[in-house]
């Protein structure tokens, strides 16, 4: 977000938080709180959970959309809430994503999310990479042989732009 709205001097942000206590609302929250320590401009001005889900993502963006008439990001901890948040913005005839009023910063990185950013409806995808299953079982293996595990493993994501996301991008996904 820093660099893409560097020559804004505000921002007025609504925060789509996940469900509240779960280690991806925790860990995005601290993210974008760290991002407006470091740029004064930015105001969250609506703060609250869509439970990780489409329905109540739509339901919060409807109130909010009925509270305020500006609103640059939308900032959503999941693409399931983004989908309801955009559901909201149609209904309420507010343009949203690259050529909108409204940008969106989406999680997960899901098949549909990454086409919703290609298209350009989502500005930024931020990939929660689900491909665990092959890491888990190596260090099964490791502690079966009596090893010693690495204590900390970092799986590899990416962040998606609109502007330069391609059809081979989404296709190279392995879910």
């Amino acid at each position: 977000m820093e660099e893409a709205f560097k020559d804004k001097d505000e921002l007025k942000i609504v925060h789509l938080q996940g469900s509240v206590g779960s280690s991806a609302q925790i860990d995005r929250t601290e993210r974008l709180q760290a991002g407006l320590g470091r740029n004064s401009g930015w105001e969250v001005i609506h703060r609250a959970s869509g439970d990780f889900n489409q329905v109540k993502g739509k339901e919060v963006m409807e109130y909010v959309l009925k509270q305020y008439d500006r609103i640059d990001v939308l900032f959503s901890e999941n693409d399931n809430m983004a989908y309801g948040a955009m559901e909201a913005m149609d209904d309420a005839k507010r343009t949203y994503g690259v050529n909108g009023e409204i940008a969106i910063v989406s999680f997960d990185a899901t098949k549909k999310g990454l086409g919703a950013t290609l298209e350009g409806k989502i500005n930024f995808n931020v990939e929660c990479n689900p491909l665990h299953g092959p890491r888990v079982e190596a260090i099964i293996r490791q502690l079966e042989k009596g090893e010693t595990p690495e204590k900390f493993v970092y799986v590899d994501e990416t962040a998606f732009d609109a502007a330069t996301i391609t059809q081979e991008d989404i296709d190279a996904r392995a879910y």
